[in-house]
């Protein structure tokens, strides 16, 4: 689960650069926040990411314990192109991941968090 500052704002970066699907979303007014769930397919069959937005919190703290989420990608290289030419922001660019031949590069998303393209071993 990440908690966004801005729920629209994360669907489009989620769905629209990283090409994942909304699968479900739904209010919670008494409790005064919105979850979203993305992904690529199924949550039956795969795994989703829960966006959680608190609608009086407009800010928060990443903490140090949050590392990153990887997602594998048939070609590293043409997936930032594709997400610079979205205007997404590319943090670390396309290339070997020191001290092996696996090639990867991170994006951050509009709160912050880093997510790791991943070559597949496809």
């Amino acid at each position: 689960m990440l908690r966004v500052s801005d729920l629209d704002r994360s669907l489009k970066f989620y769905t629209e650069l990283l090409g994942m699907k909304l699968l479900r979303q739904k209010d919670y007014p008494e409790g005064r926040f919105t979850l979203a769930f993305v992904g690529y397919g199924d949550e039956s069959e795969q795994a989703a990411i829960e966006l959680t937005w608190n609608w009086d919190a407009d800010v928060y703290d990443l903490g140090t314990a949050y590392g990153h989420i990887a997602i594998a990608v048939d070609d590293v290289y043409n997936a930032c192109e594709n997400i610079k030419q979205l205007g997404g922001n590319i943090v670390r660019e396309a290339g070997p991941m020191k001290g092996s031949a696996t090639v990867l590069a991170f994006v951050e998303d509009p709160d912050g968090y880093k997510i790791e393209l991943l070559a597949s071993d496809r």
